[in-house]
């Protein structure tokens, strides 16, 4: 018996629960408890396959006859692949909790929808993602990899009434494809040097530095664009948010993820050789989409938007860890390079967790109050005390906090950049600390991000009429959100077990593993070596703990005479949701810092009362943050491209003797090429 038993039941399931879906809308049970419990029994051997192939670390490989009679499809389930695939399948089993009670909202009269089509492509959406990860030659991986873009095409597109739906989910699909065309070239690189289409003949190919440059180039941009690295980012924030909360956590939290692991797949093991100037470059577009991400997000009042452009920050963060890690590997530091890849896997794994998490919190907000908008929230946790907590969880996790898995994958990170001194290169020693410096900024600033998030939806006073009615959401959709949220808290007090498992990656890509992590047992981690630096999350947390619990055996035995009162109201009367907070006036320092990142348009109307002049009745402010890459790139691109496009439009004479002579000459010049 071998895990990938277990990855063909997985993909057994995901097909079985689309197909399943397809008599959704006259059963409408189907979907929300029969296709979501096969999406969940999928999500299960996901993990078990991905689980198994990471602690055997040998890999199994398998050839299936399912393609044309002279290619058939080579499939290969190894440590790498494993630790995606069960990457992948904790948030579908998450999500398979979530939606019988999400999904509850489109069945109702006023709201419905094509429920098959939303099971459908649910279903091979998972389908798609598992067989990218199992793909062992470039054919069966585009196959996989198109079914994975299509399908999330018509996820986002779901909500087709909608005219900004269809804008989000053009522009997906073409940037997917352009994408996609460019992982396709490189892949013809490889398999021109390789004689072959399999992975084995690439990674078998002899490639010169210029030609290997050139084919990591391609699939640093297609899988870049893929993962919404900046400038490639445009199409992330439009398509997030309009799909269903628990599609976008699997767009989010996997499917980007799905892109990092092509770049890694063919970056570390196809391509193999790798050089110092593809991490530098690497390390450049980390940082710059790190800051960009959280400065972008800061900005966003709709949760969903917000939490699209925190996906941008995060790939940042990893592109980071990946470019350190080529950086110290192209110089001839292996285990430094070791280090800087473990930091990117396990912020991969970190992301996952705390991002699906929050955009299920952003769904079990809108299931509750149909409110995406921060400034119409307020007061949550009174009203969804569970869901409070759970996504508090989340915002801490991707502030960075301790005690939570994404402070290890950026202590990591900062670990690694911390090693820069060892370079012989002075420019690298130079660069190195600046991209750490912008992380810490980076961090620092997506603290205040969710500190703006959580304290305005779910502190204060209820700001709208949805807000103050809203009532905790069903169980399985706090099960799916509280199953995230220990994932989140576990993965961050016990990191050295998960590394212990994680290692098995560098040791089949690099033939190395972590120098010293686990070297103090399960208690400490310790990247690089004792002396060095070294963090023990469950002595930190038994320290909070025993202080705690000292704290309150003093207290509980003082008697202090309490006496309640009204707050201060600075003699303006009683307190209403009007004087709090909004989302806007809490990032307008940072707006006005950061001013030139941004294309701002504000505009400020005020009314004056007729009869005395210099009264102000009422003031209206608007503002808007628009994306410098689309007046940066995008819209002169296109220009370029309308431009061109009437050009060639020229030669629509309408002739019928002029078709006859293009045809014609083309026929001759062909005739030429070929003799």
């Amino acid at each position: 018996m071998s895990p990938l038993i277990f990855a063909y039941l997985a993909l057994a399931s995901a097909l079985a629960s689309g197909v399943l879906a397809l008599g959704a809308d006259r059963y409408p049970g189907l979907l929300r408890y029969g296709s979501s419990i096969l999406l969940g029994i999928g999500g299960v051997f996901a993990v078990f396959a991905g689980a198994w192939a990471l602690i055997d670390e040998a890999p199994t490989t398998d050839l299936l006859a399912l393609g044309l009679p002279w290619l058939k499809w080579h499939l290969r389930l190894d440590p790498l692949s494993g630790f995606f695939f069960a990457v992948v399948g904790l948030l579908v089993f998450a999500i398979s909790l979530f939606a019988p009670g999400y999904l509850r909202e489109y069945i109702h009269p006023k709201n419905r929808q094509a429920l098959s089509a939303l099971g459908l492509f649910t279903g091979l959406f998972v389908l798609g993602m598992l067989l990218v990860l199992l793909a062992d030659d470039a054919y069966v991986f585009m196959i996989s990899w198109e079914l994975m873009s299509v399908s999330s095409y018509f996820l986002v597109a779901y909500q087709h009434q909608h005219a900004a739906n269809r804008r989000a989910a053009f522009l997906y699909l073409l940037m997917a494809h352009i994408g996609g065309l460019a992982i396709l070239l490189g892949f013809g690189v490889l398999a021109g040097f390789g004689d072959g289409f399999t992975f084995d003949a690439m990674r078998a190919a002899e490639l010169s530095a210029t030609w290997a440059s050139i084919a990591f180039a391609l699939v640093f941009f297609g899988f870049g664009m893929k993962a919404g690295m900046v400038p490639l980012h445009a199409w992330l924030p439009e398509a997030h948010p309009v799909a269903p909360s628990h599609i976008s956590a699997l767009m989010s939290g996997v499917m980007l993820k799905v892109a990092i692991y092509g770049l890694i797949r063919v970056t570390y093991d196809l391509i193999g050789d790798i050089q110092w100037q593809w991490g530098l470059v690497l390390l450049i577009i980390g940082s710059t989409s790190t800051l960009l991400g959280v400065l972008y997000a800061m900005l966003r009042n709709n949760l969903k938007r917000l939490l699209a452009y925190s996906s941008i920050e995060n790939i940042g963060i990893i592109l980071s860890g990946l470019g350190l890690s080529m950086i110290f590997i192209g110089t001839g530091h292996k285990i430094l390079g070791v280090i800087g890849l473990i930091a990117a896997l396990y912020h991969i794994l970190s992301h996952a967790l705390f991002k699906g998490l929050l955009f299920l919190g952003a769904g079990a907000i809108a299931h509750a109050t149909h409110e995406y908008d921060l400034n119409n929230m307020g007061g949550l946790i009174r009203r969804m005390p569970q869901t409070a907590v759970f996504f508090l969880v989340g915002c801490l996790s991707i502030s960075g906090i301790p005690l939570l898995n994404g402070f290890i994958s950026e202590w990591l990170t900062f670990q690694t950049a911390l090693q820069a001194p060892v370079l012989e290169s002075g420019v690298l020693r130079s660069i190195i600390p600046v991209a750490a410096a912008v992380l810490a900024l980076s961090a620092a600033l997506a603290a205040a991000c969710f500190v703006k998030v959580y304290g305005v939806a779910f502190l204060g006073q209820a700001r709208s009429r949805h807000a103050a009615r809203a009532r905790e959401v069903d169980v399985g959709m706090r099960a799916a959100m509280g199953l995230l949220a220990v994932l989140c808290v576990l993965f961050g007090i016990f990191p050295s077990t998960v590394i212990s498992i994680i290692d098995a990656i560098p040791n089949m890509l690099l033939g190395a593993g972590p120098p010293s992590a686990t070297a103090r047992g399960w208690l400490w981690l310790t990247p690089i070596s004792p002396r060095v630096a070294s963090f023990s999350a469950p002595l930190v947390l038994a320290g909070i703990l025993i202080f705690a619990l000292i704290a309150w055996l003093l207290l509980r035995k003082r008697t202090v005479d309490i006496r309640r009162g009204p707050a201060w109201d600075c003699g303006f009367g009683s307190l209403n949701s009007r004087m709090q907070y909004t989302g806007t006036a809490f990032s307008m320092p940072i707006q006005r810092i950061f001013a030139p990142v941004w294309d701002l348009k504000e505009e400020i109307e005020e009314t004056k009362n007729a009869a005395q002049p210099l009264h102000t009745e009422g003031m209206r402010h608007q503002m808007q943050a628009l994306d410098r890459s689309w007046s940066r790139v995008y819209e002169p691109i296109g220009h370029l491209v309308l431009v061109a496009a009437r050009r060639i439009g020229m030669i629509q004479t309408g002739s019928i003797h002029t078709y006859l002579a293009y045809s014609f000459f083309t026929l001759i010049l062909l005739l030429w090429v070929v003799t």
